[in-house]
Parts: C-alpha cells; sequence; structure tokens
C-alpha cells in the first residue's frame, strides 16, 4: 500500500500540474481573446476605407454641396473625423437618402483619412 506521505506528494504534484497547464490555457485564451480583438479593429478600419466591395454605392455629385465639401476636406486635411456625424447631416440636406452613406457616417467608425465617404465627397476614387 501507498504511504500517506507518497500520496500526498503525488497529488500535490497533480494539483501544481493542473494549475500549470490552467495558466498556460488562460494564456493562450487571452491571447486569443487579443487577436481577435486586434482583428476586429483592422477590419473595422478596412471597412471605414473601402466600404463594401460588394455593394457598391452610387454618389449623386448634386450632393457635393458647398457645406459638404467644406466638412469633409476640414477632416481630410486635419484628419479629425470626429465630425463625421455633421458629414451625414450635411448630406441629408443635400438631398442624400443612400443608407450605407449615412449609416457610414453615424456610424460608430472608426473613422481615418481614406474614408470611403469623405473620398467620394472630394472626388478621390
Amino acid at each position: 500500500m501507498v504511504g500517506y506521505a507518497a500520496t500526498a506528494t503525488y497529488l500535490s504534484g497533480r494539483v501544481r500540474d493542473e494549475n500549470a497547464l490552467s495558466n498556460v490555457m488562460g494564456a493562450i485564451v487571452e491571447g486569443s481573446r487579443k487577436k481577435r480583438v486586434e482583428v476586429a479593429a483592422q477590419l473595422d478600419l478596412l471597412r471605414d476605407v473601402f466600404g463594401n466591395p460588394f455593394r457598391q454605392v452610387g454618389f449623386n455629385p448634386t450632393w457635393r454641396t458647398e457645406a459638404v465639401v467644406r466638412l469633409a476636406s476640414g477632416m481630410y486635411e486635419s484628419r479629425d473625423f470626429v465630425p463625421t456625424p455633421v458629414l451625414a447631416d450635411a448630406l441629408e440636406d443635400a438631398g442624400c437618402t443612400d443608407p450605407d452613406i449615412l449609416a457610414h457616417c453615424r456610424g460608430s467608425g472608426p473613422h481615418a483619412r481614406g474614408c470611403w465617404v469623405v473620398d467620394l465627397v472630394l472626388e478621390k476614387v
């Protein structure tokens, strides 16, 4: 029969092994979570720049009013895209009813230089 001390030593070794395995698995899961967050952020930025390649958006030149162009130019030059929802309002005032354009401008972003809506307004595409 195995003695109490030997059993205790065996069990404490198993607990250490399981704790080590748990720590390794926790690190893998945390690494996976960080990777998913990073990939999601990169995809959001790609959507901001390229939009949806499967749904082409038509841009009516009459939407390029002075206010719309001034807002888009200011955002492009300053790289400050906080006023993007204001651009949506200006586009709507100019007659834009395109749900993709308006939703993109009113969305949480991220928005960056190269934003497909700003590029459409400034005729950079």
